[in-house]
């Protein structure tokens, strides 16, 4: 059942941080940031072709390689993921907490020939909503640093972790915060994920406990998201405290690189590990 409270956000035309933006950290702060005019706008930032290039087969042959089939999208956005997926053969449902992403991703898929099954979900309760079992779920494009307390993050996980088969695995990707926190951020570094060039994203404010990246568009349109930054130990050891019981590492889909290097760090967690 959706609350009065968020079917309000859903008129939302203007994102909504209050008077002071850097004390927004609350996880469900991305339901007044996914407003229409920004959902509308997120697919020029994404650039669909530009990040297919990008990440290539990488998702699709991690996946064949598993003999994984049944895939939920948790974080599909406007869709890009679960198309590429739907393209290859895949089964795929996809999630998301915002309404307009859905419809988005819905009409998006439509373009490409595709229908796709969506839910409606806040991750934290996510087996309210979505009751299948799947051999993998996906939570890709930062996502996962929407959550900002500890006890949303291992809350979520479990939820993950309950919706995977014994044999499923999670793949979920981040940011490399650790760069941006303890070197700065490098513009030049989106050469994989947000690569539409009429677009300028960047930090407006980071701390231990916030990332908040304003987006500038041509138009003169601007937009922010407030955001969690995420270390990337912090991570993998938060995904084996939680049950999953190996985690694999890649940065910029590499198996091998320098820590400070990646623009993002992809970890493809298993629920069951057979040496």
């Amino acid at each position: 059942m959706t609350s009065p409270q968020r079917c309000k956000n859903l008129d939302l035309v203007e994102q909504d941080y209050g008077g002071r933006p850097l004390e927004q950290r609350e996880s469900h702060q991305y339901e007044k940031e996914y407003v229409q005019s920004f959902v509308e706008k997120w697919d020029e930032l994404i650039d669909w072709e530009g990040r297919a290039k990008g990440e290539g087969r990488f998702f699709v042959e991690l996946l064949q390689r598993r003999g994984k089939q049944k895939v939920l999208d948790v974080a599909t956005g406007t869709g890009f993921h679960s198309v590429q997926l739907l393209k290859s053969g895949f089964e795929v449902a996809s999630v998301d907490g915002s309404a307009q992403m859905l419809s988005q991703a819905f009409q998006n898929a439509r373009d490409h020939n595709f229908i796709l099954r969506t839910t409606l979900a806040d991750w934290r309760w996510l087996n309210r909503d979505v009751h299948e079992k799947y051999d993998a779920i996906i939570c890709l494009g930062n996502s996962f640093t929407h959550l900002f307390s500890e006890r949303d993050r291992r809350r979520t996980l479990a939820e993950f972790y309950a919706a995977l088969r014994h044999d499923g695995i999670l793949i979920l990707d981040q940011r490399n915060y650790d760069a941006i926190l303890d070197v700065g951020f490098d513009a030049k570094k989106h050469t994989y994920y947000y690569c539409g060039e009429s677009v300028s994203a960047q930090p407006d404010h980071v701390d231990e406990g916030l990332c908040r990246f304003r987006y500038d568009f041509s138009d003169g349109q601007t937009f922010y998201l407030n955001m969690f930054p995420l270390r990337k130990e912090y991570t993998r050891n938060l995904l084996m405290e939680v049950g999953f019981t190996a985690v694999e590492t890649y940065g910029d889909f590499q198996q091998t690189h320098r820590e400070e290097e990646p623009d993002f760090f992809i970890h493809v967690a298993e629920k069951t590990y057979n040496p």
